[in-house]
């Protein structure tokens, strides 16, 4: 049986701010993976990486690995959990890969149109943005923790 995430009555759709937020939470730590690629790609290739194929992969990967990796494992970058968004099935699972790659082609899309696929949200009943519907995903905001 898939895995299920926790407090499923308590989740809301997320808004446009803390969507925007994370995301530039995120951009920060993506920055710090392109210069470590780069850092790694100039010093194997003795100064000229980007004419490196392997290395134009590499910097296409980058992206596609940190939000597979974060989106598959718990729903949330580190970004989005500082907002306390989640990425997730309707059903209350984690995303796979497909919809990972459905979720970034529709950022791509949406933003490529001067962000009107994130606008979107505001003409959708339920809060859902261009790479919610293209994936058949949504972003939650999650309960904050309670401590004991």
């Amino acid at each position: 049986m898939p895995r299920r995430f926790a407090h499923l009555n308590e989740v809301y759709p997320s808004g446009l701010f803390r969507r925007l937020a994370a995301i530039v939470y995120d951009l920060f730590l993506l920055f710090a993976l392109f210069v470590l690629v780069g850092f790694i790609g100039v010093s194997l290739t003795g100064g000229e990486a980007n004419e490196h194929p392997l290395f134009k992969m590499a910097v296409l990967l980058v992206p596609v690995g940190f939000y597979s990796y974060f989106w598959r494992k718990s729903g949330q970058t580190l970004g989005m959990l500082a907002w306390r968004i989640r990425v997730q099935t309707p059903q209350g699972q984690p995303i796979n890969l497909k919809q990972t790659l459905l979720r970034l082609l529709g950022g791509l899309l949406s933003w490529s149109c001067l962000g009107l696929g994130h606008l979107w949200l505001f003409f959708d009943k339920e809060k859902r943005t261009w790479p919610d519907l293209i994936s058949g995903t949504q972003v939650l905001v999650v309960p904050a923790k309670k401590e004991a």
